[in-house]
């Protein structure tokens, strides 16, 4: 039979753990929100940029821009992101497979690559699979900066510039809606799949899109050229596009950490239970024990 005393004891620290997960699935609300903002706010802004940039460069004529440029890959580079901290469920390790897959897909094509990881998480786990890093980040938590992702995006267009890339894919956590959150491997340079694949996203209706002839092709003027501004147009369509991702990991770090913990105290709800019907069961069946020994003396007295 059970000791009480460790029943009790036992139960405590159950409630104890429940207050703790209970908090965590507050704040995670909390920070889920402001991350929803945010990443909300940047998503039509960046889908705009990259369609706006992909129209000007192929109504420019001549004209181009090397992160446009589709080239054979003979170096890729990697960027995986991950979460500095644990207690999020299954979020880390769905995107440690997708990046497994992406990897494994260069070493059978043959391609080198160059892998960054941001994140504790994925540091550990690369660290782990004795997989070589280049860089590591850990410095992006629930709201990453505009000028930390610019640093990171500036150095990935200098590398595509000059040729020492040919490639840039991001492996993190899609955020689609607050109900699915897909791992994917997104390739941001060269930038006309990042331009091709933010135009097969639904999109609110457009009048032109309703009433007029639908892919009617735009005309630019450009002023003062097409290269000037394409220089300017295309680096922050890319820097944007990065930033996008960094935000939606955000966003679904905490979605995947309030559900893990609403599951946590939740459980921990069904076994203070549990342990409660426990203590019940041995306190009477002590009672009941007692009071038998208690009638047995008495009938011994006679």
């Amino acid at each position: 039979m059970a000791n009480l005393r460790a029943l009790v004891k036992r139960r405590k620290a159950v409630r104890n753990i429940r207050k703790i997960t209970k908090t965590m699935e507050l704040i995670a609300t909390a920070r889920f929100k402001k991350a929803l903002d945010r990443a909300t706010e940047a998503e039509a802004y960046t889908r705009k940029i990259a369609e706006l940039a992909a129209d000007l460069s192929k109504n420019a004529g001549e004209v181009s821009h090397p992160l446009l440029a589709v080239r054979p890959v003979k170096k890729a580079l990697v960027l995986v992101v991950t979460s500095n901290r644990g207690l999020c469920g299954g979020y880390n390790g769905s995107i440690l497979r997708e990046a497994n897959a992406a990897l494994r897909r260069l070493n059978t094509a043959g391609t080198p690559f160059d892998l960054e990881v941001s994140g504790k998480r994925g540091m550990t786990f690369f660290r782990f699979q004795r997989v070589p890093r280049s860089r590591e980040y850990i410095h992006f938590e629930d709201k990453p900066s505009y000028e930390q992702v610019d640093e990171v995006a500036s150095r990935y267009v200098d590398l595509f510039i000059s040729g020492q890339v040919d490639q840039v894919q991001v492996v993190y956590m899609k955020f689609i809606t607050a109900a699915r959150q897909v791992p994917v491997a997104e390739t941001l340079l060269p930038l006309s799949s990042v331009a091709t694949e933010s135009r097969r996203r639904p999109t609110t209706p457009t009048p032109a899109a309703t009433g007029g002839e639908a892919g009617a092709k735009v005309e630019y003027e450009f002023l003062p050229e097409a290269a000037g501004i394409l220089e300017e147009l295309v680096p922050a369509a890319f820097k944007a596009r990065l930033f996008k991702c960094f935000l939606d990991a955000a966003v679904s770090e905490q979605i995947a950490r309030r559900v893990a913990m609403k599951a946590a105290t939740e459980n921990a709800g069904d076994l203070i239970k549990d342990i409660t019907r426990l203590y019940n069961r041995t306190r009477q069946a002590n009672i009941t024990k007692e009071i038998s020994e208690l009638i047995g003396g008495a009938e011994a007295l006679k």
